[in-house]
């Protein structure tokens, strides 16, 4: 025995004094069973943590069967007594116990609620940070890179697709695996490529003004009117310079990385074979990702297809067809293109020293555009497919890896040059490149024995804040703004 799905309507709202109420009304309802007499209808509202909890109602029906509805009591809750405010939603708990004294009896429905405290994974409100975070780890080369997803989920997923295929039912593919578009990532497809732009004009004008240094025998990078004296260099010949670098001036490649790509005008059809690479056109990976997302440059175009394909297994059983591959994209004056803003390759030489007091304008600009590229690249790569070498730093945009054999790390004989395609991150598609946070650039050098002092951050970070930019809130634990770097005669008394 219930109520109706209208005998109950709570409602919870909020004025403007910080006060939240709930008004629960009782509506008409009919009942045909019979009762004792001498009971009380009653029933309450309970919400735990609360001093006010209790909300009473006694309606006594007068030898009628009709049981005429009420309005309950309004009860308070202080900001301060609910255990969570705007994290927590606030449930109802609601108990009948009655017995009307009439010919008629009342029963109803039990709704059990309670206020609880939403539990945050990783401990942690969402956009709050650690006061300080550990420095990224240096994976090591002779070892190959951990899969993104859990191996045991792909061999799950792979003994899935195995038992559909000897079923002979087909692959269940959503787009954009089945090669359709997905259409609410074309804008986001398109503000990546235009904050992609304005990311690559801006460090090209902060670097006439910004001094950056690079390791000619290694990766290293630094920001900063003079190299650090940390001994960390690996290049060939550090044994003899005692493990420091070798700084020579850097560039745009050495601050913003260039991940490069194949550019495919039909992702799903022929793979790249090692005798045909040359046939195909080498593009940044963030701009191919974002053609593949739906993004049209006329140089580069992609085959958009209006018929999803199918698989079985492993194996594409329907792709509409081969399609023929327009020639790769050839030009007479190539600095004359539209296209040439997309690459880094003489960014540095295009664009004039910006006047001083555009400078921290500019540098704000970066640092958003920066922002945009990283978060739309995120959303990007939810949904389309892209992979890497677990060995080398080689990026592929596509459902698979291409046949070049030009991987040459880690035990590269054994797989006679072949890349050892895995899913990529994020990092690897558009790598953050951490380099040491430097509070002063025009002080004194940054020194080995205060190593563990030191903060770190991603180099277009770095090169932003120091032409004036704000600095995001995800960076600010790693660079360890609140750690006072101590004199070298301090560094042994600090615990």
């Amino acid at each position: 025995m219930c109520f109706s799905q209208k005998a109950l309507n709570p409602e919870l709202s909020a004025d403007f004094s910080g006060k939240y109420f709930i008004e629960a009304t009782l509506f008409d309802r009919k009942e045909t069973e019979e009762e004792e007499e001498g009971e009380a209808s009653k029933f309450w509202i309970n919400a735990p943590d609360t001093t006010n909890s209790i909300i009473f109602m006694e309606s006594i029906s007068q030898g009628a069967s009709t049981f005429t509805g009420a309005c309950l009591e309004i009860m308070e809750f202080q900001r301060s007594q609910l255990s969570s405010l705007s994290q927590c939603p606030l449930y109802l708990k609601l108990e009948n116990k009655w017995v009307l004294k009439s010919r008629a009896l009342v029963s109803g429905t039990s709704t059990y609620a309670c206020q609880r405290p939403r539990q945050h994974t990783g401990g942690q409100k969402p956009g709050t940070y650690p006061q300080n975070m550990d420095l990224p780890p240096i994976l090591p080369k002779k070892k190959k890179k951990p899969y993104p997803i859990p191996f045991k989920e792909i061999q799950k997923a792979a003994r899935k697709d195995k038992k559909l295929a000897e079923k002979g039912i087909e692959k269940p593919l959503e787009p954009p695996k089945n090669g359709l578009l997905v259409p609410d990532l074309i804008p986001v497809a398109y503000e990546v490529l235009d904050a992609w732009k304005v990311l690559i004009k801006g460090l090209a004008q902060l670097l006439h003004v910004i001094p950056v240094y690079g390791c000619s025998e290694c990766s290293e990078v630094h920001v900063a009117y003079a190299g650090h004296h940390i001994q960390d260099c690996k290049g060939p010949s550090s044994s003899r310079r005692r493990g420091l670098h070798s700084w020579v001036k850097g560039s745009i490649n050495d601050i913003l990385i260039p991940i490069e790509s194949y550019h495919l005008y039909d992702p799903f059809g022929r793979r790249i074979k090692h005798d045909t690479r040359f046939e195909y056109d080498r593009i940044p990976a963030i701009v191919e990702l974002c053609i593949q997302a739906g993004v049209d440059i006329p140089e580069y175009p992609s085959r958009r297809r209006t018929q999803p394909i199918r698989m079985l297994g492993k194996k594409v059983i329907d792709q509409g067809g081969y399609v023929e591959e327009p020639k790769p994209w050839r030009s007479a004056n190539p600095s004359s293109s539209s296209i040439v803003d997309l690459d880094t390759c003489g960014a540095h030489g295009r664009y004039p020293p910006p006047p001083p007091e555009d400078v921290p304008i500019i540098a704000q600009e970066t640092m958003n555009a920066h922002e945009i590229v990283r978060t739309g690249v995120t959303k990007l790569m939810k949904k389309y497919s892209v992979k890497a070498c677990g060995y080398c730093s080689e990026v592929h945009v596509g459902p698979w890896g291409h046949d070049a054999k030009l991987c040459g790390e880690f035990k590269h004989q054994w797989r006679d040059g072949k890349h050892g395609w895995q899913d990529a991150t994020v990092a690897e598609v558009f790598p953050p490149n951490y380099v040491w946070h430097v509070q002063d650039p025009k002080g004194p050098p940054l020194r080995g024995a205060l190593k563990r002092f030191y903060g770190k951050a991603p180099a277009v970070v770095e090169v932003c804040m120091q032409a004036g930019a704000q600095i995001p809130n995800r960076y600010k634990p790693m660079m360890r703004l609140d750690i006072i770097v101590p004199d070298s005669e301090e560094a042994g008394s600090v615990a």
